[in-house]
């Protein structure tokens, strides 16, 4: 077994953990700095779908971090499992937002249309 192609494959899946995580927060920046006053009911819903999403995603990557993790392992297989554990709690998140969530897209939504005068 060649030990260099899974030290490849590991350092490839690390840095593209790293890259959706940080690209997931800055399309949800780029998201809220665009100017809504002339968009369409179904942007500005999206926009506060993305919103609650990632706000969900963050309260249970938190919540997550309360529960103790066991020292078996080694450090590939925790960031692997850190990898899928982060992709699993995205898709919940937006499953979650899809089905009414929290509420907090409907209610951001709202108050933007009444901000916006739309």
């Amino acid at each position: 077994m060649d030990i260099g192609n899974l030290t490849g494959s590991y350092l490839d899946y690390l840095d593209m953990y790293k890259t959706q995580a940080g690209q997931s927060a800055d399309k949800l920046e780029g998201e809220l700095k665009t100017d809504y006053s002339k968009a369409s009911d179904e942007e500005l819903m999206d926009a506060c779908k993305q919103f609650e999403a990632y706000f969900v995603e963050q309260m249970f990557k938190e919540m997550m971090k309360t529960i103790p993790e066991s020292e078996s392992g080694s450090s590939y297989t925790s960031n692997l499992m850190s990898y899928y554990k982060d992709n699993m709690v995205q898709e919940v998140a937006s499953a979650s937002t899809e089905q009414g969530g929290l509420g907090l897209a409907q209610m951001l939504y709202e108050q933007m249309k009444r901000n916006y005068g739309l």
